[in-house]
Parts: C-alpha cells; structure tokens; sequence
C-alpha cells in the first residue's frame, strides 16, 4: 500500500524516528502498533477501524506507541511524574526512578515543592540543606547521560511553589543571556545549567485568595512573584506556568505539562485525534471511539519501568486523548483563531464520546474506570508526521528552517508547511492564512482556556512572542500581557510561552516561502549554532 505522506520531510521524519530498523512503511507501521497493543484485547473487526484511522492520521497515538510497540521491551507511556521527597532516601529514591524511566524513553515530571530551603539546618547530621535547586540539578545531570534510542533526548519537568522560600532564586536559574555574558569564551561550550529541564512555578487556590486580598500576609509576596514569573516567561521563556486552583494536590506534570496528577509515579498514556481530517460530528464520535479503546489497550499493554509505576497505573488508568490539527481546521473553515460555535460542537463530542467509550471499554476490559481521559500535548514530531499545525498551536509560520540532532550532528532543514499546501491547494488565499506572529497574545491564551473547558487534565501550548525588546514585546508591554494571562489563569491549567531567540538553537527558524520551495527537504549541517535544550519527542 503506498504510503500517505505528502512530503519528503515528513516521510524522513518518520523514517528516522519511528519506522522499525528505517524499513517499515507508515502503513507496516500501523498494522504493527495496532496488532502489538490491541491484539490480545480487541476483535479483528475493531482493530480494522483503528488500523484505518491510524492509516489515514485521524488518530496518531504518541510517540512512544511508534517507536515501542511490538518490541522485547514495550514501553510506551510517554511520560511520568514524581514528587521529590525531603530525604536522603527521598533523593535516591528520586534519582532511581528518573533513571530508570528516562532510560525506558519516557519523559519525567517532578514535583519539589517539599524539599526544605538552601541553607536549613539538617538536624540529624547537624549538615546545611542545599535546597530544592541542587536537586534539580543533579536530576538534569541524570538526564544528559541518557540518549533514548541514540536520538530522543531527556525531557525533563521541574515544578516549585510560588509559597517555596527558594522561589526568587529558582525563577531566574535560566537566565542564559546573563550567563554566557559572564562566562569566560574557555568555558562557553560547556553545557549551560539545567538545560534539559522546562522549569515552572506552581499555583495554588491561596495564590488568587493572596491576590484578591491585600490584607493576607502573602499578598505582597504573591504579586512580586507572580510580576517576575511573567517578567521571565516573557523576556527568557521561563519559567512556566503551572495553575492548580481548586485542585491544589493535583500539582504533578509531566515533561511537557499536558499531563497532571496527584499521586507520584503516575504515568501518561497518549494519542491525538487530527480534526483537520475530520468531516463530520458522526466521524468524530467514530474517531474518539475507537481512539479511547486503542488509550486503554495501551494501559494493559505497557511494560513498566518501576512496580509502583504499574501498582498506580492500574488503579488510574489514565489516558490523554488530544487534539490535533485545531488552526489548520479553523483555516480551512475560513474562521479566525478562536472556537466558534461549530468547533464547540466538535469538542462536546470529543469529550462526551471519550468519556462514554471509556466507561464502556473499561468495563468491556476489565480494567479500572479511567480517573481521566483527556489532555492535550504539544505533538512535535507526531505533528511533523500529520502534515497540519500541532495540538492547538497556531501555525509557527509557511516555511521555516527545522533544526534536530542526525547522527550526533545538529542539521536543519528546509520546510514549508503541509497545511500551508494544502490550504493553499484547496483555495484559500495566502494573505488569509495566519500564522503565530499575526495572533493577539489575548487570542492565544483565550483559546487555550476555551478548549480547557473540555479537557480534564491539562494543554501543553506555547504562545510565540516575538523577541524581548522589540516594539511587541518589552517592559512597557509587560503589564498588559501579564494581566490578561491572570484574568484567563482561573480557566488555564498550564501556561508557557517563547520569545524568539530565547535560546541557541531553536528548533525551528523562520525562512522566505520561496527560498523555502526552491530548496524544500534539502538538509544542512548548521556550524554555528548547537541545540543547548531538551526537546520533548512526543
């Protein structure tokens, strides 16, 4: 069966990263994920209808689905959280457990907030604590030994709560600029602190009761933390924002924030729906369907990288179905970056249906009612292998220079979007196709709280701003952004967002269309810049 890729860059993509030995086709691909997970539990009949979602990307599951499946050792939960203990047991045990999974291809998400201060007194040794930084850092010095499958690199979460002593410290870890200023030229290829690890702060319900009343004790506090967080996130990209209210012990994420727990060593298990393939509210149900019944295979299927790691894994049996697809789907309708009222009807079936199958198939299972079953991720790679704009996120721009690790040597290469052409092939005039920078920051965070109505657990989006000290982006614009992400934070579970050129590099790099189409798939090895940053592969 031919394969369904429209362009040379998607194809190498899943060539490089997931297609068994760099043979398989897609559709090889599909039927040996699908018979791996499913075939102890499904019959043939619905196996099929997962076969051919999976074929025609209606449903992708995450990435660890593709790579793993059908493997001696099949992991493939993408991610897991942990709470970091106040210990000299709690630190191995944490050490253990990041190693351990890390190694299985899963990202980690830690949680520090109860690690006492730098500079408290250990009573029983008489020693002086070190704080919850230096155990961060030593978590990301785990990470950078570790090279899953010699090319997914460690994704590492780190949160801490804005009520923590060390919080003024740990927001400004990650000021790259400030510290490669500093730094001696002998020294500058060193690896830069913490590099691997997306840092945010946490957010509890006393966070908005200290905001609201300025008589609590900590409402000076909480605003002075919460104009540096936004200050940061704004100028250098972090830290992020992690938003628990009402929901205080619900505090874990994983690497990439779209996953959220309150029990440590709990895991996520993930797949998306591609509503840009999507062309009715009847092949939507169908899609979340069968889509749910793939998830809670997964959760019988997967090998575990620790047993208490299986020991919660059975009793939540959670599952994370997202959403892919969303701008390039509101392009072709020809409607603005929001959700209109046709999109709602969409999401109430994607969270009706999702939560119906999953009662239905559980049961059908044998297995635990799942705690949760919605989230969406950001889809990096899986949305290269889709062809349309990832998750929620807005088109980055029409064509760009993709920059990732080939054989140990940082490369970029030429692309113009796969919705961009088909858009354009379908009608749609240039000037009418948007991408990030012609988005209102408003927009951004507005739309990620709309469709947070629908999912139960989080979104992991972010919302590209152009470079800090440009017109758009500087200290007088400060104020407004960051009033209007804390009118929308109630609705939010999450929050990050990128200036351009925050970190050597990045990923992705903007180039002219034409410059683009003239040299599209062409790769080049970059000499200047070097990747200083862990990039989630799911």
């Amino acid at each position: 069966m031919k394969d369904v890729f429209e362009s040379e860059f998607a194809n190498s993509i899943f060539k490089d990263k997931y297609s068994m030995n760099k043979q398989e086709s897609w559709s090889d691909t599909c039927k040996r994920v699908v018979s791996s997970v499913c075939g102890q539990y499904l019959s043939g009949d619905k196996q099929e209808q997962i076969y051919d979602l999976m074929f025609q990307r209606k449903f992708i599951p995450g990435g660890r689905y593709l790579y793993s499946a059908g493997r001696p050792y099949h992991q493939i939960y993408n991610c897991f959280a942990f709470r970091a203990d106040d210990s000299r047991e709690g630190w191995a045990d944490l050490a253990y457990k990041s190693s351990v999974t890390l190694m299985s291809g899963g990202g980690i998400g830690v949680e520090y907030s109860a690690v006492r201060g730098e500079g408290n007194i250990v009573k029983r040794t008489g020693g002086i604590c070190t704080g919850p930084i230096s155990l961060i850092g030593m978590i990301n010095d785990l990470g950078r030994g570790i090279i899953n499958g010699g090319n997914r690199r460690s994704a590492i979460w780190a949160g801490l709560s804005w009520k923590h002593s060390d919080i003024f410290k740990y927001m400004i870890i990650k000021n790259y600029s400030d510290l490669l200023l500093a730094a001696k030229d002998s020294i500058k290829e060193l690896p830069l602190p913490f590099e691997l690890t997306n840092i945010s702060v946490t957010y509890d319900t006393e966070f908005w009761v200290a905001i609201e009343n300025k008589q609590h004790p900590l409402h000076k506090h909480a605003k002075d933390v919460w104009k540096l967080n936004c200050l940061q996130a704004f100028k250098t990209a972090e830290p992020g924002f992690s938003f628990n209210f009402l929901k205080d012990n619900e505090n874990l994420r994983n690497a990439c924030s779209e996953y959220t727990s309150e029990d440590d060593s709990d895991s996520c298990n993930l797949g998306s729906v591609w509503i840009n393939r999507i062309n009715s509210k009847e092949e939507m149900a169908h899609t979340v369907k069968y889509a749910t019944y793939f998830l809670l295979c997964g959760g019988l299927y997967s090998d575990s990288p620790t047993e208490k790691i299986a020991a919660v894994r059975k009793a939540n049996n959670k599952i994370g179905l997202g959403i892919g697809g969303v701008h390039e789907w509101l392009m072709s309708h020809k409607y603005e970056y929001c959700v209109p009222q046709e999109l709602h009807k969409l999401l109430n079936i994607y969270e009706q249906e999702s939560d119906a199958w999953a009662y239905i198939g559980s049961k059908e299972l044998g297995v635990s009612i799942p705690k949760k079953k919605r989230s969406i991720a950001p889809t990096g790679t899986i949305g290269c292998i889709a062809e349309s704009t990832t998750a929620i996120e807005p088109l980055f721009c029409c064509s760009y220079k993709r920059g990732y690790f080939k054989e140990g040597t940082f490369v970029r290469q030429y692309v113009v979007d796969g919705a961009v052409k088909r858009l354009l092939a379908n009608g749609i005039k240039i000037e009418d196709i948007k991408d990030s920078y012609d988005i209102q920051f408003k927009q951004r965070v507005k739309l990620q709280a709309d469709f947070q109505n629908y999912v139960d657990m989080s979104i992991s989006s972010t919302c590209n701003l152009p470079e800090w000290g440009t017109e758009s982006n500087n200290e007088s614009t400060l104020d407004n952004y960051s009033n209007t992400l804390l009118k929308y934070s109630k609705r939010l579970r999450g929050f990050t967002c990128y200036p351009n050129n925050a970190r050597q590099g990045q990923p992705l790099e903007r180039c002219d269309l034409k410059e683009a189409l003239e040299n599209e798939g062409k790769i080049f090895e970059d000499k200047i810049q070097e990747c200083k940053g862990g990039v989630c592969g799911m």
